[in-house]
């Protein structure tokens, strides 16, 4: 028998903002904000790249892997299956001619573990670090 205790099922919810600098130039922008908050770059994933590699065609789209341990580390101890969603990740695609970033917003992610406030506002990193990078020239 399986264990399947899980937080209340909500609707997914992704905030997704165009980005007026193509895939690559927003991924570095990323990096660059990352470097400046002291927060930890995990990866980046290419999918178009590795799609690409294997013969395959698929839009450019890059996963930003990024967040704070000891942030991460408080929520996942309170709630395990958090670690499903964390670190925090943000989508960049191309979108025709648009570039755009996806995520899923932190009110989501603490809805969907059922956070008190204070884990909650832990992951509020992913909306300052999309902020930095669109305002950034």
């Amino acid at each position: 028998m399986n264990d399947q205790t899980a937080a209340p099922a909500t609707a997914t919810t992704i905030a997704t903002n165009p980005s007026p600098w193509s895939v690559a130039d927003t991924v570095s922008r990323i990096e660059q904000v990352l470097v400046s908050k002291g927060i930890k770059l995990f990866a980046v994933i290419d999918h178009s790249g590795e799609a690409h590699a294997a013969g395959l065609e698929l839009r450019e789209t890059r996963v930003v892997i990024f967040g704070n341990p000891a942030a991460g580390t408080a929520v996942m101890d309170v709630a395990p299956l958090a670690a499903l969603d964390l670190p925090l990740k943000v989508l960049v695609w191309a979108d025709g001619n648009q570039t755009r970033i996806s995520y899923t917003p932190p009110a989501t992610l603490a809805e969907r573990y059922d956070l008190r406030a204070d884990l909650a506002g832990r992951l509020a990193g992913i909306e300052v670090v999309v902020e930095a990078v669109l305002a950034s020239d």
